[in-house]
């Protein structure tokens, strides 16, 4: 086993227990490790760091990440109080409540950004690196798994690095991997992607033989999670989603195979992408961060010729069957490294089409991915603004009303900014579709409240704009409303007025 999956004699003698090599991360060091979405993240060494912590060993680190990890690496590491500092994205309760206590600091960074800092060193290097391969080469080249995400930067840039060898990983993915790195400033060179397809790269990240200083062997598969299946609002949404595309189509303004699409990640995103398996799309290409199960569906229908992303990111059992059938996707699938598949050269070179989703939006398309009442953190930016300012079409999903009706997505005054105005084109719920291009802020507050707010709140939406276009400005709020909605559902438990409040808001006169 040992020679079919670490192919390089002299690492063959660098095989630890994941005990020994846990002592090579010291209290005080930055540690970044491979992964994106769960996937394809470095698992036992941590597990074990975290357990070390709780037995007494004084150890508190930095932990870069491409994306989040799985949920045992970032629950244990909060709860064992290893974390000091966290970036750039995470999806873990534990941690999450630890952020939001301010007892863990955490960065939220766009995710195409966090190699570039680390590249032109505005954010030093990594003490340690661990990296999950599937394989090491004769050469040194380390096989990465399900995911690239940053593993290529922060192995080529740690001072000491582990690779965690998975064999649970099948040695099919081998060849899928397109790692490529454009260089530092000045002279960079271009990214020469011209199309979903295309292979620029290696198969595998080079580093120095000699900067591995242990190799752990693994069976730990991926932290997967269950998708919820399409619900009448999700298909509502997919619906107006895909009757608009046909309708950009129809005019001219998109090919018959649309452009290359993007998504988020997690249960709406997928949903929307399972509604093309029976909308009027074919030949369709994906440039994104995450492959999800409706993607590999797409694929197996022949609707999806092509998918380039940074990681596979499926549920458990559409996991195992990807896995146990490589061969099916081989041809189609390419994993690159997150600063190339979020890269704005290559998202305006292939005008794509992206679709995230949004915590809530305001009357103007102002919207929020990240924060609950505006203060505190779910998970992070993620590759949203990365897709968002630089597609042909940025699109943002979400349902109109959360907690049963007790919130409106559509509120007057979002509570937390991560993407303008200026970067929302379209906007979407299950009561419809707004298309915001060419329309001044009024117009777009009025097609906002129309198309997209729930009837329960839509009166109350068009009062406050009455209201505020009284007072004037460009953007009209009352300030002193703005936020009242969310202070409303701090204070009663929904963002419903009673009767009595009802009739004494103010006009504005």
């Amino acid at each position: 086993m040992f020679e079919e999956r670490i192919r390089h004699s002299g690492l063959r003698q660098r095989v630890c227990r994941p005990e020994e090599a846990a002592q090579l991360i010291r209290d005080g060091d930055v540690v970044a490790i491979s992964g994106f979405t769960r996937a394809g993240d470095a698992k036992v060494v941590l597990l074990e760091l975290a357990r070390q912590a709780r037995e007494g060993r004084r150890v508190r680190i930095d932990l870069w990440t491409g994306a989040s990890v799985g949920d045992q690496v970032d629950g244990f590491l909060a709860e064992a109080g290893v974390l000091r500092r966290r970036l750039p994205f995470q999806a873990e309760a534990r941690l999450r409540g630890a952020i939001n206590r301010g007892e863990v600091l955490f960065i939220d960074q766009h995710l195409g950004h966090t190699a570039e800092f680390v590249r032109s060193g505005s954010m030093g290097r990594p003490d340690v690196a661990i990296i999950e391969a599937t394989a090491i080469t004769a050469d040194g080249g380390i096989v990465p798994t399900t995911s690239v995400g940053n593993s290529a930067i922060y192995a080529r840039t740690a001072r000491r690095v582990i690779v965690e060898v998975n064999v649970a990983q099948p040695l099919a993915l081998e060849g899928m991997h397109d790692i490529y790195d454009p260089g530092p400033r000045p002279g960079r060179r271009p990214i020469p992607i011209m199309r979903a397809g295309d292979r620029v790269g290696d198969t595998v990240i080079r580093i120095p033989p000699e900067q591995i200083q242990a190799v752990v062997v693994t069976e730990k598969l991926d932290d997967s999670r269950p998708l919820a299946p399409p619900d009448e609002e999700t298909r509502a949404i997919s619906g107006h989603l895909i009757e608009f595309l046909f309708h950009e189509v129809r005019v001219g303004r998109l090919p018959r195979n649309l452009a290359p699409l993007q998504s988020g990640i997690g249960v709406l995103a997928n949903a929307v992408f399972a509604g093309l398996a029976d909308s009027p799309f074919h030949n369709l290409e994906v440039y994104s961060e995450v492959l999800q199960d409706a993607m590999f569906d797409l694929m197996d229908l022949g609707k999806l010729t092509v998918a380039s992303a940074t990681s596979i990111t499926c549920s458990p059992d559409r996991l195992r069957d990807v896995l146990a059938n490589l061969h099916r996707y081989r041809d189609k699938v390419i994993l690159r490294p997150q600063d190339i598949s979020n890269h704005p050269e290559v998202i305006r070179r292939l005008g794509i089409v992206a679709i995230n989703a949004a915590l809530e939006a305001d009357i103007y398309g102002n919207v929020n991915s990240t924060h609950v009442l505006g203060t505190r953190m779910m998970n992070g930016i993620g590759g949203s603004g990365d897709f968002a300012r630089n597609s042909y079409l940025s699109i943002f999903v979400t349902r109109s009303t959360a907690k049963d009706g007790a919130i409106s997505t559509i509120v007057p005054m979002v509570a937390h900014v991560d993407h303008t105005e200026h970067d929302v084109q379209v906007l979407v719920t299950e009561q419809g579709l707004a298309d915001l291009r060419n329309l001044a802020p009024r117009e777009r507050a009025r097609v906002i409240i129309e198309k997209c707010a729930h009837p329960r709140y839509r009166d109350l939406l068009r009062d406050y704009l009455r209201d505020a276009e009284r007072l004037g400005g460009q953007t009209p709020h009352d300030l002193r409303r703005a936020l009242s909605w969310h202070l409303r559902y701090q204070q009663t438990g929904t963002m419903l007025p009673t009767a009595a409040e009802a009739s004494l808001v103010p006009t504005g006169d």
